[in-house]
């Protein structure tokens, strides 16, 4: 279940975004966000039997933490690696580590590229092809749309 902070976290994250409506399922609780509309629903809550609340976070997790990236191609031949969710772009894991890709760098489908955080949920997106990045369209630290392009790659 999300706490009151998260669900503050949530809702400033869809006001900043393009977005106009937001809903988010998951085993024991509903949360659907519309902005500009005059109701908003609050989180609907399933008590399950017998389930402590450590396990669904660790189920939760484990999901979570497996985005792919979608990637697409583009008139010049190049594949565009786009956001799986919407949340925070990182470039690296800290910031006082090396990004993890840069223009010119060598990526295997399973190469992680970037981090986008979403709920305090730090998610690896890996590259989900093989290639050579050739731009980078966003910025560390940059709020980014599901869908939103991130890497424009050259297949191999």
């Amino acid at each position: 279940m999300l706490s009151i902070d998260e669900i503050k976290q949530l809702i400033e994250l869809i006001d900043e975004s393009t977005l106009d409506e937001f809903e988010l399922e998951t085993k024991d609780s509903k949360i659907l966000l519309k902005k500009n509309k005059t109701v908003v629903s609050a989180p609907q809550v399933e008590v399950p039997v017998a389930v402590t609340p450590a396990p669904v976070q660790a189920q939760a997790t484990e999901q979570a933490a497996a985005p792919q990236a979608e990637t697409t191609t583009t008139d010049a031949g190049l594949e565009v690696i786009t956001s799986p969710m919407v949340g925070t772009f990182y470039a690296s894991a800290s910031p006082e580590d090396a990004n993890f890709v840069s223009v010119g760098s060598k990526v295997s489908a399973q190469s992680v590229v970037c981090i986008v955080e979403a709920m305090k949920l730090f998610n690896e997106i890996t590259a989900d092809i093989d290639g050579e990045i050739a731009e980078i369209l966003v910025s560390s630290g940059e709020l980014v749309e599901f869908g939103q392009p991130l890497f424009k790659v050259r297949k191999k």
